[in-house]
């Protein structure tokens, strides 16, 4: 995998760059759709590719290793092959259900057991066990195993999960190190910054994830709770002792005003479910504002609900489709949404580019954020 940047802004820390991998390019910045278990809710590839753009989508280890499992991707020839996509994919290491599942897990120096959400089974992750896993599914990007802490946290617990987080990338490192890429494909893998909101601790974990020379940082344990002013502080300190010529993802953020923010800040990547879960209740993001579909005022509104993303159907019409369950509208709002974050980081990165990204920021905020 290589990183470079075109152009840095004048008056922020944002950049526009390039992720040149095996399977294709990624402009950044890029915002990842989240697919789970293999796929982005309510979306297929086919859109995924032409209508909403994506240039890489994820999958998560813990929910793919459980369904549909390692030996039916093998069959397949790997992820790609299994879903029909054949641009890049990157996994989660499953670090995160550590935080989401902390009710049925234990959490040791070995690494962490878990009670399996679908049945109970019990299930064993190791930094080298998932790192086996992200090499089985195939992904081109995969994390290094960590845990994640929660909001709020007290110092001594985010310094010890951070120093378990840190003997646990290089446990990975070690295994990744001592295996080879699946299915003809190199991968690559991304250790994560830790240290919760404290700033020592952020500093500690940039400096020792620098220090490792991977690809690729990530950027943990935000967006778990914090202020939205935490976050970005956190995300500032952070960068400042990232490398610049690799690229800095931010895991798990956010809403357009986050990723405006993030990447003002120096931030390349990003992912979030917010796009997807917020169609499926109604929720729209559209090039001029946010809309609550379910409401009564869109009853008898037959302009489109997007100019740009979905002009062929109207307001009126998903309106009713959302209201009746009905799949097809959970797939327009998702197309919707999804098409315009893309959208977003696209206009972002051409304003980079063109040397105005902090004057447009200011002027389109106000615009997708405003409430319709």
């Amino acid at each position: 995998m290589k990183f470079s940047i075109l152009h840095s802004d004048k008056e922020t820390k944002a950049r526009a760059g390039l992720v040149q991998t095996e399977r294709g390019e990624i402009q950044t910045p890029i915002f990842m759709p989240v697919g789970t278990q293999g796929t982005v809710k309510s979306v297929t590839q086919k859109d995924l590719a032409e209508r909403v753009k994506a240039q890489i989508i994820l999958a998560n280890t813990y929910h793919i290793f459980l369904r549909p499992g390692l030996e039916v991707l093998h069959q397949a020839g790997g992820i790609h092959k299994f879903i029909n996509w054949d641009k890049p994919m990157l996994t989660d290491s499953g670090g995160y259900q550590v935080f989401s599942l902390s009710s049925i897990r234990k959490i040791k120096e070995e690494g962490v057991s878990f009670r399996s959400h679908l049945d109970g089974s019990k299930i064993f992750f190791s930094p080298e066990i998932a790192t086996d896993i992200q090499r089985s599914i195939g992904a081109d990007i995969f994390m290094a195993f960590d845990e994640c802490p929660p909001y709020p946290c007290d110092y001594k617990y985010a310094k010890n999960s951070m120093d378990l987080t840190h003997r646990w990338l290089q446990r990975c490192i070690t295994r990744f190190n001592e295996t080879e890429p699946r299915y003809g494909f190199e991968q690559s893998l991304f250790p994560i910054v830790q240290g919760s909101v404290y700033k020592d601790l952020r500093i500690e974990s940039a400096k020792f994830i620098a220090d490792q020379n991977m690809p690729g940082n990530a950027i943990g344990g935000l967006s778990v709770g914090e202020p939205a002013e935490q976050m970005y502080e956190m995300t500032e300190l952070v960068c400042e002792h990232l490398p610049l010529d690799k690229p800095r993802y931010l895991m798990g953020v956010g809403t357009p005003a986050n990723i405006l923010e993030c990447i003002a800040l120096g931030i390349d990547m990003f992912d979030c479910v917010l796009p997807t879960r917020n169609a499926r209740h109604g929720f729209l993001f559209t090039s001029k504002g946010i809309i609550n579909i379910k409401n009564e005022k869109w009853k008898f509104d037959n302009s489109p609900v997007d100019d740009i993303f979905t002009p062929e159907y109207s307001k009126a019409y998903l309106k009713h489709l959302i209201k009746c369950n009905e799949m097809l509208g959970a797939t327009i709002a998702s197309i919707q949404n999804l098409s315009f974050f893309l959208w977003l980081v696209a206009e972002a990165r051409g304003h980079i580019l063109a040397g105005d990204f902090a004057s447009w920021k200011k002027e389109i905020l106000p615009i997708v954020m405003n409430k319709l």
